[in-house]
């Protein structure tokens, strides 16, 4: 079993900058695939970002590459969403997610946290 906790997000200004951790409880979190998602009112969940077991592969939806940094430290069980000149419409809950294959797709992740808001006022 994997439980996931988002922490990090909050109001900011747009052009700024947050970082959001994804930490994880289990033995397996160094064998898991990382997906950040988020959701915005209204709009279903979108896939944000996603890295491999061992950091070696990451992959961005196309709205955020070059400003999104997606990270991870497994000794610490952690994984990290650097995001940087962000804009009002990366206002969303952000949800990480865990699971056995890399993919953009919501479906296959088997474990999910519970969120964390993030809202950038114009």
């Amino acid at each position: 079993q994997v439980q996931l906790v988002e922490s990090g997000g909050r109001l900011v200004q747009a052009g700024g900058s947050l970082r959001l951790s994804c930490a994880a409880s289990g033995r397996t979190f160094s064998r898991l695939y990382i997906g950040w998602f988020r959701q915005a009112p209204g709009k279903e969940r979108e896939f944000v970002s996603a890295i491999s077991w061992n950091g070696g592969s990451t992959d961005y939806e196309d709205s955020v590459k070059g400003r999104f940094t997606i990270s991870r430290d497994n000794a610490k069980n952690t994984v990290y969403l650097q995001m940087n000149s962000l804009k009002p419409e990366d206002t969303a809950v952000y949800y990480c997610a865990a699971g056995w294959v890399v993919t953009r797709t919501p479906g296959p992740y088997r474990y999910w946290g519970q969120g964390t808001q993030v809202t950038v006022s114009s």
